[in-house]
């Protein structure tokens, strides 16, 4: 997702009428670190994951920065790799089958759109996200090899919407392949998830930094409270759900924790990206790699690692949303 720019740099959480309170079961830091033990176990024994199927060790953990990563504006609207046989995409939303979240509902936003480079205008005007104005939208970035960011996002989409739905879930994505040429705005891939009162909202990416930084993170909403931005109900709710995504996540695909922001948690809290400030649902960002260091990059591209991906981020939703 990373580009120039701004769109990317605990109060109570939000509760449906009627539903019962339930404790956490865990804290956030207790539940990462937990994770992470889990992972350096994982990789001791030599996991295998990187994007070529072959068993690979990720780098070591280098400075941490607190500063985003930048993003290269740069269209890239080159084919994506041939998908997998098993290319994730299952059936349209519709009725969900029975299963443990049955009456729940998640939104899944595919971070950009492959179409945004041929609508500059559209996607460079300025939108409100209640801190400020910033632009609708951006290209998103791409690996070396011009594998979008757009296609690697909508992809893992459906994956991860087919294993919900297998769980019962009700899911909607806030645009889909023909759905629109481009777009949509930040602010209204917020409205979404608020119109359809997600139990938990999800923005996929993944980063455009410098080759040699790595790893995945997952941002989390800061408790902003400005013009038609209001993160308090739902931040220590966003919290917990990041929490848990990034758990399930570095345990399921072996992909470590960003060694250049987060202090290596994996974790990371912003509160200048409309998406997240302008929601009124739990809601994350993740950053799943840097398509611009070798190493992730063939992770990203390979079809069996984004499924691995995908699970990784439906075990994390699916234990969130059973403890709320």
């Amino acid at each position: 997702m990373s580009y120039t720019g701004p769109e990317f740099p605990p109060p109570q959480p939000e509760r449906r009428p009627g539903r019962p309170r339930r404790a956490p079961v865990v804290v956030t830091g207790a539940l990462v670190a937990g994770a992470l033990l889990g992972w350096l176990a994982y990789e001791a024994v030599g996991a295998s994951g990187n994007g070529s199927d072959a068993q690979a060790d990720p780098t070591g953990a280098a400075a941490v920065t607190s500063a985003p990563a930048s993003h290269s504006p740069a269209a890239h609207t080159s084919a994506s790799p041939s998908p997998s046989a098993d290319d994730g995409k299952g059936k349209d939303a519709g009725t969900p089958a029975s299963g443990p979240l049955r009456g729940r509902v998640v939104v899944i936003d595919p971070g950009h759109n492959l179409g945004n480079a041929r609508y500059t205008a559209e996607i460079n005007r300025q939108v409100d996200i209640g801190t400020g104005h910033k632009e609708c939208d951006t290209t998103g970035t791409a690996t070396n090899d011009s594998y979008p960011e757009a296609s690697f996002t909508l992809d893992l989409a459906h994956r991860l919407r087919t294993l919900l739905e297998q769980q019962g879930a009700t899911v909607k994505l806030t645009h889909d392949t023909g759905t629109r040429p481009w777009g949509p705005c930040v602010d209204e891939r917020a409205r979404i998830g608020n119109e359809a009162h997600a139990d938990a909202a999800i923005s996929l990416h993944a980063d455009g930094s410098a080759p040699g930084n790595r790893g995945f993170h997952v941002i989390l909403p800061a408790a902003v409270h400005a013009g038609a931005a209001d993160t308090r109900p739902i931040a220590a709710a966003s919290h917990r759900l990041g929490a848990s995504i990034a758990g399930s996540f570095v345990r399921v695909t072996g992909e470590p924790p960003a060694n250049y922001l987060g202090g290596g948690t994996g974790l990371v809290t912003r509160g200048d990206l409309g998406g997240l400030n302008l929601s009124t649902v739990p809601k994350v960002f993740i950053e799943c790699g840097n398509m611009r260091d070798a190493t992730d990059a063939a992770r990203l591209t390979s079809g069996s690692w984004r499924q691995r991906a995908a699970e990784g981020i439906s075990e994390g939703i699916v234990a969130f949303l059973r403890e709320s």
